[in-house]
């Protein structure tokens, strides 16, 4: 029961109780929108299907995107498609948690700031400045 009503829960509050959530198995069926933890994250499902070895969230981000908390600023990562594409107004570290702030200036943004420059705009250097 308390699973069913963890589904019900929006992302931020999700997040504060990451725990209620089932854990990701091999094996399992899982629906579009369907929310796991795996490895102490949360992930949402993206795309129904039936799960196997090999399949875990971080392993598969065209199956699986990891919730975040509304303020984080995720690390840039390839997207595999129009489910995880960056938006407008979307914010990365580049090229990883310690490089610089980066904010989408395009819309179904699947390039990187190093290899399209112009749908992004520099918010941040590495220190956390401009």
């Amino acid at each position: 029961m308390i699973e069913k009503a963890a589904a019900f829960l929006p992302d931020t509050d999700a997040l504060e109780a990451v725990e209620l959530f089932p854990l990701w198995a091999a094996d399992t069926a899982y629906a579009s929108g369907v929310r796991v933890r795996y490895k102490e994250k949360l992930y949402r499902c993206e795309q129904a299907h039936a799960s196997q070895e090999g399949w875990e969230p971080p392993a598969v981000p065209a199956l699986w995107t990891e919730v975040a908390k509304p303020d984080e600023i995720p690390v840039w990562r390839q997207p595999t498609g129009a489910q995880d594409a960056y938006m407008t107004g979307d914010k990365v570290h580049y090229p990883d948690a310690d490089g610089p702030v980066y904010r989408s200036v395009i819309g179904s943004n699947i390039w990187s700031p190093a290899d399209y420059p112009q749908g992004w705009e520099l918010l941040s250097d590495s220190a956390g400045m401009l």
